[in-house]
């Protein structure tokens, strides 16, 4: 696993094991609509509060499959950025959308972040099959828009069951809001974007020496989906030369190059 994956696993984890040792502690770290103007914090503690050992687990294990191969591709700090994002838009719609009457209901779990990072695989590799239970694929794409229909419906319809379902919505909202907000500061005028994004001693660097800096990119080592990136993107520049690739396409190859 990535890093910040990896960290937030065991922080889920090993808030979770708290709450099984302190029972009763954690309701001051819930959200809770009725109160989050007086406990702002909540915002942010919420996530990584859940109420059930299923309810971590899964959290976790989507966490698992779609964080890794999202952090690789956006960097650890974008990453975090698009989670956290994801996680306070999930807790601001919750918060929107309470029912009148149920204030004082407490909303937990990682689940808005989540589903922020899954919305961020899916725009990046919208046609990438996951396999439901290991069996049924679909693609990424679709995946997105059942779980938004679900969450809709669930959310408008009353059918709760226990789920924060504009939590889920809202984790959508933040991750695409996130994701616009990074399109548009990587298409900024290029000598602001190479300021902020590349490392000072490339600036001189010829295409010759971009090129072969690229070519030990180990192909092998990396996850499959980035394995298509990078089949993709060395593709567009055999066909129409390394003045097409956009900054985020730079930046992809200069992230991998600067491995090795």
């Amino acid at each position: 696993m990535t890093p910040w994956v990896l960290r937030l696993v065991f922080a889920n984890a090993g808030v979770y094991l708290l709450q099984q040792a302190l029972p009763g502690a954690w309701q001051a770290f819930a959200l809770v609509p009725g109160l989050a103007w007086m406990r702002p914090w909540t915002l942010v503690s919420y996530m990584f509060l859940h109420g059930s050992l299923g309810h971590v687990f899964f959290n976790m294990l989507g966490l698992f499959f779609f964080g890794p191969v999202l952090e690789a591709r956006l960097g650890s700090r974008h990453f975090l950025r698009l989670y956290f994002a994801s996680g306070l838009a999930g807790g601001l719609l919750s918060i929107a959308f309470t029912p009148f009457g149920q204030g004082m209901v407490p909303i937990i779990g990682a689940s808005g972040a989540v589903f922020g990072v899954q919305l961020a695989f899916a725009y990046f590799w919208p046609r990438q099959p996951i396999y439901i239970w290991g069996i049924l694929p679909i693609e990424a794409r679709w995946l997105v828009v059942i779980m938004t229909v679900l969450s809709l419906w669930g959310g408008f319809m009353g059918a709760s069951g226990g789920i924060a379902h504009f939590a889920h919505l809202g984790g959508f909202l933040g991750g695409y809001l996130y994701l616009r907000w990074l399109e548009r500061h990587q298409q900024a005028p290029l000598r602001e974007w190479k300021a902020r994004a590349a490392p000072p001693l490339r600036k001189a660097e010829s295409s010759a020496q971009t090129m072969e800096r690229w070519s030990r990119i180990r192909r092998d080592e990396m996850h499959e989906v980035n394995r298509s990136e990078l089949d993709r993107i060395l593709d567009k520049i055999s066909a129409t030369g390394l003045a097409s690739l956009t900054a985020g396409e730079r930046e992809f190859l200069d992230r991998f190059s600067a491995r090795h």
